[in-house]
């Protein structure tokens, strides 16, 4: 496969390797960017693994919470100016108060908005605003007590991140605390019991590939594989993370010197996994030109 320049910078970006260390790894695993990215930390050569979805979609992410149970529901735009939008604004909360009641996703676009089903609603909604627009995930949660939290709010209740927390116990300020370490934090799992198994496996395998160049003995490797293992999940599940609000303690720790226990999270960023390509500016004009 032949590696482009646009290859190589994509994963410099990521990993903050230099540009020939980046070329070497994309040719030892013919063009594929996630085995590259594991190249170069294997050989120490990657700063940071940078895997986090790409943000390029627009929109807002709308938060709701009724007793035990909270929704949040993204609503996807073309353009930030949309998302600022007051008619647009409206009808995201709209789609938020529905979603309360829905089950999945599916029957959210299918239910009642005032007359009219929530995609029936978002598609006369694109012919008055102008924009393609769509109602991309819904994510829900139960719990005794359920606190919801939104990041860079662009009305009440909805903005560019929004969280979700569960918890038996505790406070709603504990319950808002916790959530805006969620929003800053980005954690992939509550705790090392909700981890896919095939991504812990893998990044076993990374830190055994990584030892080994070390050239130490097996026995030490072990003892090394097991440390920076336990560093793993301080960084990416909940209950392990520096509370941000006390690094001193893990939110887990916290939460239980509180009396309050986690049970669940959700967390939706705007655009979150959403690629889109970007044309050259002067190859756009160019082509625009010859138009």
């Amino acid at each position: 496969m032949a590696i482009t320049a646009s290859m190589v910078k994509e994963l410099r970006d990521t990993t903050g390797a230099g540009m020939m260390d980046a070329k070497k790894a994309l040719t030892e695993t013919d063009g594929d960017m996630e085995a590259a990215v594991d190249w170069l930390r294997t050989k120490g050569l990657a700063k940071a693994a940078k895997k986090s979805g790409r943000t390029a979609a627009e929109g807002l992410v709308a938060v709701n919470v009724e007793g035990g149970r909270g929704v949040a529901v993204e609503v996807n735009s073309e353009t930030d100016f949309v998302g600022k939008n007051a008619d647009f604004q409206k009808m995201v909360a709209g789609i938020a108060e529905v979603a309360i009641k829905q089950p999945d996703l599916d029957a959210l676009k299918a239910a009642d908005l005032n007359g009219k089903s929530v995609e029936q609603t978002v598609t006369d909604a694109v012919a008055v605003i102008g924009e393609n627009m769509s109602v991309r995930r819904m994510a829900a949660i139960e719990g005794d007590t359920v606190v919801s939290y939104v990041h860079n709010a662009a009305a009440p209740g909805m903005g560019k991140i929004g969280v979700l927390v569960a918890m038996t116990g505790g406070s709603e300020e504990l319950g808002k605390q916790i959530a805006m370490h969620i929003a800053a934090v980005n954690p992939a799992s509550l705790s090392e019991d909700d981890l896919d198994p095939a991504v812990v496996e893998k990044e076993k395998q990374v830190q055994i590939d990584i030892a080994k160049e070390s050239g130490k003995p097996d026995a030490v490797i072990e003892k090394m594989i097991v440390g920076r293992m336990k560093k793993y999940m301080s960084e990416v599940t909940l209950v392990n993370q520096a509370f941000v609000v006390n690094p001193d303690v893990t939110v887990g720790d916290a939460a239980k010197e509180a009396g309050a226990t986690i049970t669940g999270f959700v967390r939706l960023e705007v655009g979150e996994g959403i690629e889109v390509v970007k044309e050259d500016f002067a190859a756009e004009v160019a082509k625009a030109a010859k138009g």
